[in-house]
């Protein structure tokens, strides 16, 4: 009897124990310190993507006293669920940051887990009371990007080196041949897939190849340096990607995307410590911060839109642009980051009319497409060369 009655006490402890494991998360109350936690799926060492999201909460971390912030690095997206168990149940954040794509569906499932923790997912498009999206867009930048790639090109073949192929990634390609393709219609952009966030190695294996295929100028989404490296050493230009990139290539890195995740955390938190964001009213709140919000900058390195050596390049090249009559492609690179950067945007690259690469119209002329269309676009528009898994 004394043994079943133990028995049925260690039970209850186990029982409560594991309750008080899935409770511990309480909600939030506006005006009290908060404990943000990051998940970022690569090292915050890449010096890419993850890095700079680190550097961002860095500065939040400094900026708010009340605010403290921890993060988990390397993190594979299909352990995302696991990770946050542990930054609600043992570190105790009470906001939490899931910085990947694939990290969506896990991050979903881990805001009806904890419904009193507020999450806010990047790059992703679903949403619960509990899960605000957000996300700091290249799109406009890739195609001043490719504004320039198109004007320095000698062979008219440009290399992308891909991650993976999302809708952000194909987004980004797009609008950087749109760019190409405005003021030289006869370039075309040669992708290659390396199925990797973080692999210096798989980098420098596509760019060789490209370079192989006559490839000349090259952008990439991968969270290191070496397509810079690598171009720059065959004396090849290329466009930096999330970080300064600048100091890899002085000589041939012409511009690139730098973001300022800040921005966007800053506004996000202070929300959330005034009680305007809680964890009952997230379900419509998306981040969509671009060139006019301060949350990207075109360039090579923070204060250098453009490096140096490659202005009077550009103000070479002249071409006869069907809206903007004679320009020099300097000027019209101006005129469309004015267009963009002003609040009240007047220009988009995918402007109509825009063909996909099948030759369907996928944008009437006078039209825009929609921020939905662009965050679940998987079409690819005309100049791109190279596979494209889920092409309609």
């Amino acid at each position: 009897m004394q043994k079943k009655i133990l028995l049925v006490a260690v039970l209850t402890m186990v029982l409560v124990g594991s309750l008080v494991g899935i409770a511990v998360a309480k909600e939030y109350v506006p005006g009290t310190p908060i404990k943000a936690g990051f998940i970022y799926v690569g090292p915050v060492g890449d010096y890419g993507w993850s890095h700079a999201h680190d550097v961002a909460r860095q500065i939040v971390d400094k900026e708010f006293p009340w605010l403290t912030t921890v993060y988990v690095e390397s993190v594979p997206e299909g352990d995302v669920g696991p990770t946050i168990d542990k930054l609600v149940n043992d570190e105790g954040c009470n906001v939490i940051f899931t910085t990947s794509f694939g990290f969506m569906d896990g991050t979903l499932a881990a805001a009806k887990k904890y419904p009193d923790v507020i999450f806010a997912h990047c790059s992703g498009f679903k949403r619960a009371p509990n899960m605000a999206t957000y996300m700091a867009d290249f799109y406009q930048v890739y195609y001043l990007n490719g504004l320039m790639a198109g004007a320095l090109t000698k062979t008219n073949k440009i290399g992308y080196v891909g991650a993976f192929p999302i809708p952000e990634l194909k987004r980004h390609i797009g609008a950087f041949t749109i760019g190409v393709r405005e003021v030289n219609p006869n370039a075309e952009v040669h992708v290659r897939w390396i199925f990797e966030w973080f692999n210096p190695a798989a980098a420098k294996e596509a760019t060789e190849a490209l370079i192989a295929e006559g490839c000349d100028a090259f952008a990439f989404t991968e969270d290191t340096p070496t397509v810079v490296q690598v171009a720059g050493e065959n004396g090849l230009i290329s466009f930096a990607h999330y970080s300064p990139m600048y100091k890899f290539s002085p000589e041939y890195c012409v511009s690139g995307q730098l973001v300022h995740w800040e921005k966007i955390y800053e506004d996000f938190l202070e929300k959330i410590y005034k009680g305007v964001y809680t964890a009952h009213n997230l379900q419509h709140v998306d981040y969509w911060w671009l060139l006019g919000q301060g949350a990207v900058e075109m360039g090579a390195q923070p204060g250098m839109p453009i490096n140096p050596a490659y202005i009077d390049k550009l103000k070479a090249v002249m071409i006869d642009h069907p809206t903007l009559g004679k320009i020099s492609v300097y000027d019209l690179i101006q005129t469309r980051l004015n267009q963009m950067a002003d609040p009240g945007i007047t220009f988009d690259p995918y402007q109509g009319p825009v063909y996909d690469r099948k030759g369907n119209l996928e944008v009437p002329k006078g039209m825009w497409l929609s921020a939905d269309s662009l965050i679940t676009m998987e079409w690819a528009v005309k100049g791109i060369v190279g596979p494209w898994p889920n092409e309609p």
